[in-house]
């Protein structure tokens, strides 16, 4: 019989007692674990046999890997070893989590049932770290909680929101961009030659259900409108009042394009749309007023009630149908492709058309003025949006509130040794708050906003005028980080609060400001960057391999925004993470409501609100005033009461 060499196996205690007093508490968990081990006399072997069950099948080199410091604990196995360790050394509960490098990392191996793989990355880095061991009924209480708070929000337009997204009807303009010169004759019968041999493909109203791209004819008359609105000047022979910007011509193009799509959409199919045929859509149905009644009546069944939307929708087509002025107006061949259509246009209403253009414009000019005003009785507010930030609002200092997020972001910044593209990520969303607070800035201009490094030439203020967008730059002058944006640059550039003067803004070195902006500049814009060209600009998105560009979109930016209120903002009473109870997902245009409420309610005065957000008094007013009334009392009273105090 052969015998063993070697010592024997240290005979295994449940609770041995430490061979010394803990002198110190390590910051890092390897350093921890490593120090934990020494004073109890275990190597990474025996700490392993007394853990780890015959029956699991967790693997020993996975706690070396700890222990050498290669890898961390993520999955809900590990740390499930980690509660055991704790415990065998009577060590607090949490003891070891806190310590590690990426307080932000959903663990691997949550119990999630039949949720798709999709949701569940959204998902688990909401879930406890014991979610697995709960009770079946605690864990869809967790889930449902998550979805409705955290992921949808649980305000009624957000409900409405998400159940409408699964519904798509728009017709798509993909061909269509700013700026533009006027069309030619020719790009107007070429439009139509391609027209005739295409229109066959999209006659079966059932292909309407979903979002489609438009038909070539209909595709060059919005491209002649968008020309039309946002080139620098006119083509001979026409007449504008006003021009849009590249943020208002995307909407319009967008809002037009649900309008032809309800039209188009299958009456039998979920939209409930009119099945007027693609090949008929054409800007010339606009004039007649069957076509805008049904729309309205169709919104107003889908959503329950009227809106604000409606009403800017018929100023829209007012716009369009305006003497002189006015775009369909100024084509009365748009009528040629118009056919009748039962229920919204008779024959007898393009005969009348026909003979006289510019008096059944007119005609439909009164009748969308008719309509606006009734729907303004009687249209309500669907999407409050105060309601997500409300809890902040209601505070005694809305900006001390909020600013706890940013606080939140610091607490659990990963390790920029050991993860540099999460720190990097973290240090953006860190800036991004704190620059909002500081600048009050809408999205476009935040988003848009340039950078250019230390000790490098700053963009010339006439550049930035061209480019409509801002810089951020070093002062040498005041020895500060400045913003700068001239007053083109922003969608109330007429208003008296500019003057026709740019914004100009020394940043305050105040909490590690320009600490975390120098770091962000100087080592975690790069590792964000990547290989992708530079933007210039001063938020960039992580550029991954199936990135396309680095630039932030309005969309992009306004979901990165709403990601980190949705990790670090919203308090979550299953983990304890999150910074605020009552807050809800939101964008970064709640930023300004926050600013000019706290102003409000410090000073009372719509004047130095009005200075946080770039506007004027009465705009603050009318949309800020329903915080004022207590807090005006308050004010008073406080003056009032200095006399009594002084007695």
């Amino acid at each position: 019989m052969r015998v063993s060499r070697g010592p024997k196996p240290k005979p295994i205690q449940e609770f041995p007692e430490p061979l010394f007093d803990a002198a110190h508490d390590p910051d890092g968990f390897q350093e921890a674990l490593a120090y934990q081990m020494r004073r109890f006399g275990e190597n990474y072997w025996q700490l392993y046999r007394a853990v780890v069950r015959l029956d699991e099948t967790f693997d020993h080199k996975t706690m070396l890997s700890w222990f050498e410091g290669k890898s961390v604990p993520r999955s809900v196995a590990s740390f499930r070893i980690l509660s055991r360790i704790e415990k065998r050394y009577r060590l607090p509960e949490g003891y070891f989590k806190a310590k590690l490098p990426h307080q932000n990392r959903s663990l691997h191996g949550h119990d999630l049932g039949d949720i798709s793989p999709a949701e569940r990355r959204r998902i688990a880095v909401h879930l406890p770290d014991d979610f697995s061991s709960l009770p079946f009924s605690k864990r869809e209480e967790i889930v449902d909680w998550v979805r409705r708070v955290i992921i949808s929000g649980t305000t009624d337009y957000r409900r409405y929101q998400a159940k409408a997204s699964k519904q798509r009807y728009a017709v798509r303009f993909p061909g269509v961009t700013y700026g533009g010169g006027s069309l030619s004759p020719r790009e107007h019968s070429l439009a139509e030659n391609i027209h005739n041999t295409a229109a066959e493909s999209f006659e079966d109203p059932d292909l309407l259900s979903g979002v489609v791209d438009a038909p070539p004819r209909l595709a060059m008359e919005m491209a002649d409108l968008i020309r039309f609105k946002t080139s620098t000047l006119t083509a001979i022979g026409l007449q504008r009042n006003g021009v849009w910007g590249e943020e208002t011509a995307s909407q319009k193009i967008e809002h037009l394009g649900l309008m032809f799509g309800a039209l188009a959409a299958s009456p039998s199919g979920i939209i409930k749309g009119r099945g007027v045929s693609l090949s008929q859509l054409t800007f010339g149905l606009l004039i007649f007023p069957g076509v805008w009644d049904w729309y309205l009546q169709w919104r107003e069944q889908r959503r329950g009630f009227y809106t604000k939307w409606e009403e800017d929708m018929l100023m829209v087509a007012q716009s369009l149908t305006r003497s002189e002025v006015g775009w369909i107006r100024q084509h009365p061949e748009l009528l040629q492709k118009v056919r009748p259509i039962e229920g919204l246009i008779a024959p007898e209403e393009i005969a009348f058309a026909s003979r006289d253009w510019h008096g059944a414009c007119d005609a439909f000019h009164r009748h969308a003025g008719y309509r606006s005003k009734e729907i303004q009785r009687v249209m309500r507010v669907h999407r409050d949006p105060f309601e997500p930030i409300m809890v902040v609002l209601e505070a005694d200092s809305p900006l001390s509130e909020y600013r706890k997020i940013t606080d939140e972001i610091l607490r659990r910044m990963p390790d920029e040794d050991r993860y540099p593209r999460a720190a990097a990520e973290a240090v953006r969303l860190f800036r991004l708050l704190r620059l909002g607070l500081h600048l009050g800035l809408r999205q476009k201009n935040l988003r848009q906003l340039r950078v250019c490094p230390r000790g490098q030439f700053p963009t010339s203020e006439r550049r930035l005028e061209d480019m409509k967008c801002g810089e951020l730059r070093w002062s040498d002058r005041d020895s500060g980080w400045e913003v700068l944006i001239p007053s083109v640059a922003f969608k109330n550039s007429g208003s008296s609060f500019f003057g026709q003067k740019p914004f100009r803004l020394i940043l305050p070195d105040l909490l590690d400001l320009y600490k975390y902006l120098e770091a962000y500049i100087d080592r975690h814009r790069g590792v964000l960057l990547g290989p992708a060209d530079d933007p210039g600009t001063l938020f960039i998105k992580t550029v991954k391999a199936t990135s396309k560009q680095a630039a932030y979109g309005s969309t992009t930016f306004y979901e990165a925004w709403r990601t980190v209120i949705q990790r670090y903002g919203i308090y979550n009473p299953y983990t304890g993470r999150g910074a605020i109870k009552g807050l809800l997902p939101h964008g970064p245009h709640n930023l300004r409501d926050i600013l000019a409420t706290h102003i409000l309610k410090q000073t009372g005065s719509y004047e130095q609100a009005s200075y946080a957000i770039q506007d004027t008094p009465d705009v603050v007013q009318e949309h800020y005033g329903r915080f004022l009334p207590q807090d005006k009392a308050a004010l008073a009273a406080r003056i009032l009461n200095q006399v009594w105090e002084a007695a």
